[in-house]
């Protein structure tokens, strides 16, 4: 099965604000921002089940997340902010504003990956 592509939205979701107050490096923490909100046709489309990991890379990097589907639109992509999310975005383009956008990012996801949470920088 090949890739797909879509836009990448970052968030925070209530589980990582409540593991955020407990601490970072917890297990829990760790595997809320690696859970990327996808829609269940997007999955199919995929031939990924809930739980599963996919690589999603953009011009910046590439992680490795775990799919959850959401009712979200097809091709529109949710994951926490946070270390794996940095990823995927450039800190340096601001578009002349001074601050990085991290709400929007072009992306594709395929199947694997390996381990969630693993990452790949650029090139």
């Amino acid at each position: 099965m090949g890739g797909l592509s879509g836009l990448l939205v970052t968030v925070r979701s209530a589980k990582q604000g409540a593991e955020m107050m407990r601490s970072k490096l917890t297990a829990d923490y760790l595997q809320e921002i690696s859970s990327l909100r996808i829609n269940p046709d997007d999955m199919a489309e995929l031939e990924i089940s809930e739980g599963e990991t996919a690589r999603l890379a953009s011009p910046y990097g590439a992680v490795t997340v775990t799919c959850h589907p959401t009712d979200v639109p097809r091709g529109l992509f949710f994951l926490p902010l946070g270390p794996l999310a940095n990823q995927l975005f450039s800190g340096a383009d601001t578009d002349g504003t001074g601050v990085p956008d991290w709400k929007r990012q072009q992306v594709t996801i395929e199947p694997g990956g390996g381990d969630p949470g693993h990452h790949e920088p650029s090139r």
